[in-house]
């Protein structure tokens, strides 16, 4: 057997834990794992570490949530030695962050690179996992931990005619590590999701002509963002303790400064007032502006409106600014998008704006793309065509448990977890930020950092015990998959068509995938089923 990567890898075959992904997921269950006195291997499709951060390079890539939040806890020295230069990171700088990570704690010597996990087949007889990646090597494990990533497989969506085209298509989730100069360049853009709408202004700056084709309009809300301000970072730093206490009882794994004040209760110059306070403030701070824009749906029209409002204040030409108002569901039931100078783009001279749901692009041509009404020449076109969120990169490796039954088949009508954490009949197997639990919802690191020790925690105690597996009951599944639905049912969250509900993927049961009843009341569910005994599992 022989692994590209490392040295414990070549020596071994058996670990305690396999763990697939190196994102930020997977390099903290490494390193946990370790201080338990584990041995763990990590195998990781791409060639560095980072995850998402490693993959996504499109121009204008950043995070959504504020740098200091979007951090690990878990290290003191590690918080002191880092310093964010931008209250949104850009790509570089988390990727740089994430390789800083790997090098402090020394996790690359048991990280194999360049190495896709196809199957993970369990053995009754005993109690292991058989896990085989790309390379034909297997290696045995006691547990596995899917640390797979929630937006990590992307669609990639093609069109008729697309192998015709005579220039470059790229892709946002593959985008090139060179970068790409698109200077003179006439440019098509597919898709106005998140990766679009960080792109589309950066893009415009250097091409000669941009068409943006849209589908769906996006709800955006500005950044403003800009170099973090010295007393910023100070409080920060003297407060540290007080802050990421705190976040662990928000809904969101974040602050967003949240009222319980309910929307038709407040005056209407009051909410003039508020939306554009927390506008100007920036990010995701606007959906905490009254408690019930997410329940309510006369309240989420105030919200609704307002947005309209702001968009046509910005966009010049009523026309255009229509098209990018969205009209067919409730305000913040797609992922809200956060931009720099997005809607403001459209301004520009050289960008123009196609509603393929009016004239819905036909093919891809030799020259550029032909829609039922016109045809547009190119030298480029960018596909931003969004993920296969949450399932995507579980349904593309061979998970076999119990009796031989695989995943995908078990979630042939939707995936069914325990607390997002384990899957009935899939023993000692773990989920991070999987579907049923918070994940995409949340500050990403919030949740994955309570996903990992929650794990870890549980497999400590399982040797203290001396037990070989742990599984969710099939009954403590139902119930937990009853209560998802049940609560995303009391939400406006299922009238969207969105990759939150599998809406993006054709053929994906339509399903509202994370936990929406928030990050403080999950953690506390998952807290209650420890103190329990691990209540809702089977040990063995």
């Amino acid at each position: 057997m022989v692994f590209r990567g490392s040295d414990m890898a070549q020596a071994n075959r058996s670990f305690d834990v396999v763990i697939v992904g190196a994102g930020f997921a997977g390099m903290y269950m490494l390193h946990k794992l370790r201080g338990q006195g584990m041995t763990a291997i990590v195998f990781e499709a791409g060639g560095g570490v980072g995850g998402t951060w490693f993959w996504n390079r499109y121009p204008g890539a950043r995070v959504d949530i504020r740098s200091l939040e979007y951090s690990f806890s878990f290290s003191e020295e590690l918080e002191n030695e880092w310093k964010w230069s931008e209250h949104y990171a850009p790509q570089p700088e988390l990727l740089r962050y994430a390789e800083h990570v790997a090098d402090r704690f020394d996790l690359k010597r048991d990280i194999v690179f360049n190495t896709r996990v196809e199957a993970a087949v369990f053995d009754e007889a005993s109690n292991r996992w058989s896990v085989t990646t790309d390379g034909g090597d297997t290696v045995s494990a006691q547990h596995v931990v899917m640390a797979t990533g929630s937006l990590s497989v992307p669609t990639n969506v093609d069109f008729a005619g697309i192998e015709d085209f005579g220039g470059t298509i790229y892709r946002t989730s593959q985008w090139p590590h060179e970068g790409v100069d698109f200077s003179g360049q006439r440019v098509g853009v597919i898709g106005t999701g998140s990766s679009a709408i960080q792109s589309i202004p950066l893009i415009a700056e250097q091409a000669a002509k941009m068409t943006v084709f849209q589908r769906t309009p996006n709800y955006s809300v500005p950044a403003h963002n800009g170099p973090i301000a010295e007393d910023v970072y100070a409080d920060w730093t003297a407060r540290r303790a007080e802050y990421r206490l705190a976040m662990k009882s928000t809904a969101g794994g974040f602050f967003n400064d949240p009222s319980e004040q309910l929307t038709l209760e407040a005056a209407p110059e009051h909410h003039a007032t508020e939306f554009e306070r927390r506008w100007q403030i920036g990010g995701f701070h606007i959906l905490g502006a009254y408690a019930d824009l997410g329940i309510d749906s006369e309240a989420n029209k105030v919200a609704a409106a307002f947005a309209a409002e702001k968009i046509r204040s910005i966009v010049k030409d009523p026309a255009v600014a229509d098209i990018l108002t969205p009209k067919d569901y409730p305000w913040g039931t797609k992922r809200l998008c956060v931009d720099s100078n997005y809607y403001a783009t459209f301004n520009r001279d050289n960008v123009e704006l196609v509603d393929i749901k009016a004239a819905p692009i036909e093919r891809i041509t030799a020259g550029g793309v032909k829609t039922r009404d016109a045809e547009y020449s190119f030298d480029a076109i960018v596909l931003a065509t969004g993920f296969d969120a949450m399932t995507g990169a579980l349904d593309r490796i061979a998970i076999t448990g119990r009796g031989g039954v695989r995943m995908k088949d078990r979630w042939a009508e939707g995936p069914r977890t325990y607390l997002g954490l384990m899957v009935s009949g899939f023993p000692n197997l773990f989920t991070v930020t999987g579907p049923g639990s918070p994940s995409v919802l949340t500050n990403m690191v919030t949740s994955i950092e309570q996903h990992v020790e929650w794990i870890a925690d549980c497999l400590l105690w399982l040797r203290g015990r001396g037990a070989a597996t742990i599984e969710a009951t099939l009954e403590a599944e139902n119930g937990w998959v009853d209560q998802v639905n049940e609560i995303a049912a009391g939400t406006l969250f299922p009238q969207a068509n969105s990759w939150y509900m599998g809406a993006n993927v054709p053929g994906k049961p339509r399903q509202f995938l994370p936990f929406a009843g928030g990050f403080g009341v999950y953690r506390e569910i998952c807290e209650e089923v420890v103190e329990r005994g691990y209540e809702g599992f089977a040990v063995g």
